[in-house]
């Protein structure tokens, strides 16, 4: 069976309500990383580019979470 998935936007969020915040979170990321992301189209960033600000989210994300699963604060 296919996937159900296929085809459809990957740009959906979970959690609707969060898109801005994580909007503000990517904006902050790529500031803090020195990738030159902007509001509208980035297509002229290179893949390289790109993914390490989706890489950083996930490193932050993860350890976000990790502290929050540990009682400890930042």
């Amino acid at each position: 069976m296919a996937n159900s998935n296929s085809g459809s936007n990957t740009s959906k969020m979970a959690v609707p309500q969060a898109k801005e915040a994580m909007n503000r979170f990517k904006q902050e990321v790529a500031s803090e990383i020195g990738v030159p992301l902007k509001e509208g189209y980035n297509g002229d960033l290179t893949s390289a580019q790109a993914g390490s600000i989706g890489g950083e989210m996930v490193k932050k994300m993860i350890m976000k979470q990790e502290q929050q699963m540990s009682g400890g604060q930042q």
